[in-house]
């Protein structure tokens, strides 16, 4: 394949990925993004080389460079994953494209997360009146919800009235892939967002309204997500950095610490794979391990010696 012809399949590609592979918008974007500088990186090359050049030894040209501009493994493997979609849609409409790509291997960092005292005094010590907001009470309620139920920012932005069922304290959610399941939160999450409903958020009267909005009633986004959340920063010793996605990882790790089953947080998380939960497990055994080290008699009988 060449230049005018992956032109040619670009829009059909993007639209298979919406309708068919049912990517999330972000991952859309992403795409469209990586497809666009590649084209205009392989436009460069064939202007310079002045000859045409296919598809795969314009890839090959287009990772070497990417390899001398130390782009993170991440953000390569992102790219690859697109391509790797380009050829099986390409496939289908019966064009054989062997690309050959293979994705770098990623170091699993593990994730970082709040004490359980660290979120207890945020949400319990904190007053509302105490938080630099104007919607303090959408703004608790936000912080609960999220640790309650370690659900996406991006999720979170999507919950509609009619998506939540506050008496049976359960959610239903559209995550990845437009996947839905039902996730859970207690009664202290509970109370939050009827406070919240109550006094900053009266009179829905349409189920399909979202239930988390600004104050001139426009839909919130991760961003503005972000930046509340960002706000009980202040609030901690060191100026601790808060994310939606550490307090999701507070979540799952306070779960497992707690003898939650593995496959349980897989659910409530909605992850496809058992191997995109098991980063957790990895902290708890970590934290087991200094516990053991710390109070087995073999370790106290050598600090007496």
């Amino acid at each position: 394949m060449y230049f005018e012809e992956f032109l040619h399949y670009k829009d059909d590609f993007l639209s298979y990925i919406d309708i068919e592979r049912n990517l999330t918008h972000n991952t859309q974007r992403s795409y469209k993004s990586d497809l666009n500088l590649f084209i205009t990186f392989w436009e460069t090359i064939t202007e310079k080389n002045k000859e045409e050049i296919s598809l795969r030894r314009a890839l090959e040209r287009y990772f070497v460079n990417l390899f001398y501009k130390k782009i993170d493994k991440s953000s390569v493997a992102r790219k690859i994953s697109c391509f790797k979609s380009f050829e099986l849609f390409a496939k289908k409409l019966g064009k054989k494209i062997s690309l050959k790509l293979k994705r770098p291997r990623i170091d699993k960092k593990l994730p970082t997360y709040l004490t359980v005292d660290e979120i207890f005094y945020l949400l319990d010590t904190v007053k509302d009146d105490e938080l630099p907001s104007k919607r303090p009470l959408r703004d608790k309620a936000i912080f609960e919800l999220l640790y309650a139920t370690g659900i996406r920012c991006s999720e979170l932005c999507g919950i509609k009235y009619s998506d939540i069922d506050i008496p049976q304290k359960t959610i239903r959610i559209t995550g990845k892939g437009r996947k839905e399941r039902f996730v859970l939160f207690g009664k202290k999450a509970q109370q939050k967002i009827e406070q919240y409903l109550t006094h900053e958020r009266p009179n829905i009267t349409d189920p399909h309204d979202l239930l988390f909005v600004s104050q001139r009633n426009i839909p919130l986004n991760p961003r503005t997500i972000q930046r509340i959340i960002q706000m009980f920063r202040n609030f901690l010793q060191g100026n601790k950095a808060i994310t939606p996605h550490k307090i999701r990882h507070s979540f799952a790790t306070h779960l497992l610490n707690q003898g939650a089953d593995l496959r349980v947080v897989q659910e409530l998380l909605g992850h496809e794979t058992l191997s995109s939960t098991e980063k957790y497990t990895h902290i708890t055994s970590t934290q087991l391990a200094d516990m053991c080290d710390s109070i087995h008699p073999l370790n106290s009988m050598k600090k007496k010696k």
